[in-house]
């Protein structure tokens, strides 16, 4: 009888003000697949150490997994462009993060510089923009 009701309920979902239910000022609507949850400060702290240890690593093609046990989210980071030189003299590199918690998945983009020690800082990570 539940597993009757279930099916014959139908679906319903309904979202506050949150940044990912809103487009501008119009409601977006659609299936669920295409909505996207946000990182949150712990997954992006799990993903820029992962960011760091592949740049650190400094092996041509090669990625590095993450998974957050707290929030179940996860990835892996690849760089993406050869090294270049920053504003500042240091040498830098581009990645790109996958973000999967549950079925929403998205991109991140980011990049790194290597400090004075010889450590990979993250000083970028923020939603992949396609252009």
């Amino acid at each position: 009888m539940i597993l009757i009701g279930l099916s014959a309920g139908g679906c319903s979902f309904s979202r506050g003000s949150d940044a990912f239910a809103r487009m501008g000022d119009s409601e977006v609507t659609g299936s669920l697949k295409h909505m996207q949850a946000a990182p949150t400060e712990s997954d992006l702290a799990f993903a820029r150490n992962a960011a760091s240890d592949v740049l650190t690593r400094g092996d041509k093609d090669s990625s590095q997994p993450w998974q957050n046990p707290e929030t179940g989210a996860r990835g892996s980071v690849t760089p993406i462009a050869q090294a270049y030189s920053g504003d500042d003299g240091r040498i830098c590199r581009g990645f790109l993060a996958s973000y999967v918690n549950g079925k929403s998945e998205s991109w991140l983009q980011g990049a790194g510089c290597k400090s004075a020690n010889g450590h990979w800082e993250i000083h970028t990570l923020k939603p992949w923009q396609q252009s």
